[in-house]
């Protein structure tokens, strides 16, 4: 098909606005999928994603549709997630495409991560068409929800959109939309080939599959091809498209999207952002690509039994395949012998990779508490990047530690304004900025179908803070939500390094220090944070045969002390009588025996308590 036939575009939205059943509503208006073969949100194929309501893997599909005109278009549409520690997925999406569905919820209207994904295409120059969804439900305020997308983002009254994606309603003028306002995609079908590549997962029969948009040239079954940043040739097995399901193709020309299976096995050849041309000699400039994305938060992650740990390095290479965001080297703890430091880009990437291995790949694993990534510099001038707490350096050491500031956006409605900023406040927060947004307008106002019109008014606020990412990495976006009743919403993004009086907390078991437990703390809460983490990981760890002594220290010197007591065992319960000194021979022969395995017993350790960090600051 001619290029100026093609649409590529993209949904974005905040979380649970409705882009996978608006992506649903599409693929039937289409007749992409058999009215049998559909299901509610078709496009999360993971477990995962239909558990928690939320989308993980960006996914394409390629849609044929004819306009009651009888021309006919292809529509190449990505599904994104609304979370925002996924927003890298967001940012590859766009690059894919020429336009973004931007869709608001009638009744929430703009969230944080709505202005976060607006962001997002301006750098990308896109053409953005606003589609406020949900206008069907009784509550809906879509008149004033549009006015809302006016004021705050700038669009003109004509351009919003108004659907309803349970029931379809303004589906059919949103396709129409799509063909006029998107436009299409710039290449040269005769050049010789470029295509991006924007994702990939992995086949045991196909090897690396590689899910690309094609910019120039085009692409065929058994063509020679090569990776311009790894230089690694191959040859195509298959092209195809996706409907949603992969659909065997002669070949993909300039503007389309779809997958080439390259048959690679190492999944270090194949890297998305790269760029993937013909095998010839003469090699056309490589695409920009995109910037790698920057991991936040960090953990320890080793296999329950020390033998999986090949399998688990099998298992890393292959999920790395369909989440690039993952990073991970090599590590060992003395108290939990060989793994991984990894990286993510939150806490619920992190989450999501824990269940993702533990599912997929039948492992047992105990990951570390979270931390992210400081500055060190040494009183020698060199400036270190320190990952593990237990790499920081004694403080004899150590000239100065900086630690990474976010800059945050909330938006809640004005009641709330004194919990959030106290919230905010006590975490280390510096107020930046404070605009009023006033929504107001008609209840039900787009269908009017039970024709009663209640005028409403809200008044919503944005705020913007600047505070610690360690100060949101644990309870804060739930702590949130539950002084607000769920109605903030919340959006962040690196600023840089600041310096800060940050000391090494330590946490010693039984005499014997537990790398995987120390943690980076401000100086100014180590006391209280090791009073509550001594105290919590007394009532984790079992009782043992010997008193078990827990102890948190900063640079050598005790702050908190907790003991988890013996179990103690009545041994002079068979003694009926005689003697006292039957009984006093056997306690003190127990009172040997404890001695003797305090100095040789070990000390098992429970997954909760490396998680125990997690809730300091919780009842």
């Amino acid at each position: 098909m001619d290029a100026s036939r093609i649409r590529n575009f993209c949904i974005v939205a905040h979380i649970d606005h409705g882009k996978s059943t608006l992506s649903d509503r599409l693929i039937e208006a289409t007749a992409t999928v058999d009215r049998r073969d559909m299901s509610d949100q078709l496009l999360d194929s993971m477990d995962l994603e239909r558990e928690k309501g939320i989308t993980i893997k960006a996914r394409a599909v390629r849609m044929d549709y004819r306009r009651p005109s009888g021309d006919e278009y292809r529509l190449h549409l990505i599904d994104t997630p609304g979370h925002v520690d996924f927003s890298y997925e967001v940012s590859r999406s766009l690059a894919a495409a020429e336009g973004a569905l931007l869709v608001v919820d009638a009744v929430e209207g703009i969230q944080a991560q709505t202005l976060a994904n607006v962001y997002l295409a301006m750098e990308q120059d896109m053409t953005l068409i606003p589609v406020v969804n949900k206008i069907d439900l009784d509550i809906a305020q879509p008149e004033a929800i549009g006015a809302e997308l006016v004021d705050v983002i700038g669009f003109s009254t004509d351009e919003i959109l108004y659907v309803s994606a349970k029931t379809g309603q303004g589906i059919d003028e949103l396709l129409d939309a799509i063909v006029d306002r998107i436009p299409p995609p710039e290449g040269a079908p005769l050049d010789p080939l470029r295509a991006l590549i924007f994702d990939s997962e992995y086949d045991s029969y196909k090897g690396v599959i590689a899910h690309v948009r094609v910019v120039d040239g085009d692409v065929k079954g058994q063509s020679p091809l090569r990776l311009a940043a790894t230089n690694r040739r191959f040859e195509a097995m298959e092209v195809g498209s996706f409907s949603p399901e992969l659909r065997r193709l002669d070949s993909l020309s300039a503007g389309d999207v779809g997958y080439v299976a390259t048959g690679l096995k190492d999944v270090a050849d194949v890297r998305v952002g790269d760029t993937m041309t013909i095998g010839g000699r003469s090699q056309p400039d490589p695409l920009p690509g995109y910037r790698e994305p920057k991991a936040m938060v960090f953990a320890g992650l080793y296999p329950a039994n020390s033998a999986d740990y090949q399998e688990l390095s099998d298992a890393l290479d292959k999920l790395r395949l369909s989440d690039s965001a993952i990073q991970y080297q090599p590590e060992s703890s003395a108290a939990l012998g060989f793994g991984y430091r990894m990286g993510f880009l939150g806490l619920l990437h992190m989450e999501i990779v824990q269940e993702r291995l533990e599912r997929e790949y039948g492992l047992e694993l105990v990951f570390t508490a979270p931390s992210v990534e400081y500055e060190v510099e040494g009183v020698d001038g060199q400036v270190k990047l320190i990952e593990n707490p237990s790499d920081l350096p004694a403080p004899n050491h150590v000239s100065e530690i900086r630690e990474p500031w976010v800059r945050i956006s909330v938006i809640a409605p004005h009641e709330y304004v004194g919990p959030v900023m106290e919230t905010v406040t006590s975490r280390r927060g510096v107020f930046d900025h404070m605009e009023y947004l006033q929504r107001s307008g008609q209840g039900n106002g787009a269908n009017g179908a039970n024709g009663s019109a209640q005028t409403t008014s809200e008044i919503r606020v944005l705020l913007e803070y600047e505070l610690p990412l360690s100060e949101i990495l644990t309870d804060f976006y739930d702590e949130l939500k539950s002084r607000t009743r769920g109605y903030a919403s919340l959006d962040y993004s690196l600023v840089g390094y600041r310096p800060a009086k940050l000391v090494k907390l330590d946490l010693l078991i039984n005499g014997e220090p537990v790398d995987a437990l120390s943690a980076i703390v401000h100086s100014d809460a180590a006391a209280s944070q090791g009073r509550e983490l001594a105290d919590r990981l007394r009532r984790l760890i079992p009782r043992q045969l010997f008193d078990v002594p827990i102890q948190a220290a900063v640079g050598g010197r005790i702050i908190a002390r907790e003991t988890v007591r013996a179990m103690r065992k009545n041994v002079t319960a068979k003694c009926y009588g005689g003697d006292i000194t039957r009984k006093r021979k056997l306690l003190a022969r127990q009172a040997e025996g404890k001695r003797r395995l305090k100095r040789v017993g070990n000390v098992e350790i429970p997954q909760e308590a490396f998680l125990a960090v997690l809730q300091l600051g919780k009842d």
